[in-house]
């Protein structure tokens, strides 16, 4: 069974490791690339950091050495990477934009200062405007931003040329799941989906494949990897 993984590096090799491990075979084509912004964060008033994503968390440690400001994870890979860099009071929602401001509100962690919600410069919901909805206060600093690649690897390419030598695409998000389909197409491959599952992180992922000809559509039970990797198992 092959995995077509379409994630950025470094979680694109990361997942790989994850599938191979389960005795799958994996070809990596990322289709966004991470840009980590050199600057400076503004920590006054803030009294805690929430993170939406992996690369916040790699963006904030790059950029500051604070690691004593309580933190708030969207979910289990950002928990993980927030305490791998080294905050140890970490909070994880375990779901999207909306559990993790509810999380927030419920601690009542930022009633000393603001919210910083360390983000990307394309964001699929808005933490701050679900904070503020709440009578907290929150901003937000926009630290990385995650850059389209035009096209499939040559190697992706020639594996959907041939039937039956991939299985499944692995989309973590509902971006890269139009940015799959914008290669697909310029790829003139449309029609090899009817030979792939999709294994999707969310509901809001396989949304963005309504209308296609997948041999089937799947959602993982968890947002997180290894939900994924059950996925190739289960279904």
């Amino acid at each position: 069974m092959t995995v077509l993984i379409t994630r950025p590096e470094p979680e694109a090799s990361t997942f790989s490791q994850m599938c191979v491990d389960h005795g799958r075979k994996a070809i990596v084509s990322p289709l966004m690339e991470i840009l980590i912004y050199d600057c400076e964060i503004d920590l006054t008033g803030v009294g805690s950091l929430a993170f939406t994503s992996v690369n916040g968390v790699r963006a904030f440690a790059q950029n500051n050495a604070e690691r004593q400001l309580p933190v708030f994870a969207v979910g289990a890979a950002s928990r993980d990477a927030a305490r791998a860099a080294g905050f140890e009071d970490v909070h994880t929602a375990d779901g999207d934009v909306d559990a993790l401001a509810a999380l927030i509100a419920a601690q009542h962690k930022s009633a000393a200062g603001a919210a910083l919600h360390c983000a990307g410069a394309t964001r699929a919901g808005d933490l701050v405007k679900a904070l503020e909805g709440k009578n907290l206060r929150a901003r937000r600093d926009v630290l990385y931003e995650a850059r389209p690649i035009a096209a499939l690897s040559d190697a992706a390419i020639a594996a959907l040329n041939v039937e039956k030598s991939v299985d499944w695409v692995a989309l973590f998000s509902p971006r890269s799941a139009r940015l799959f389909l914008d290669a697909i197409g310029q790829a003139a491959l449309t029609a090899s989906l009817s030979r792939v599952r999709a294994a999707c992180l969310s509901d809001a992922v396989a949304e963005q494949l309504a209308g296609m000809s997948w041999k089937s559509v799947h959602v993982a039970a968890r947002r997180d990897a290894a939900s994924m990797v059950e996925l190739f198992s289960n279904a």
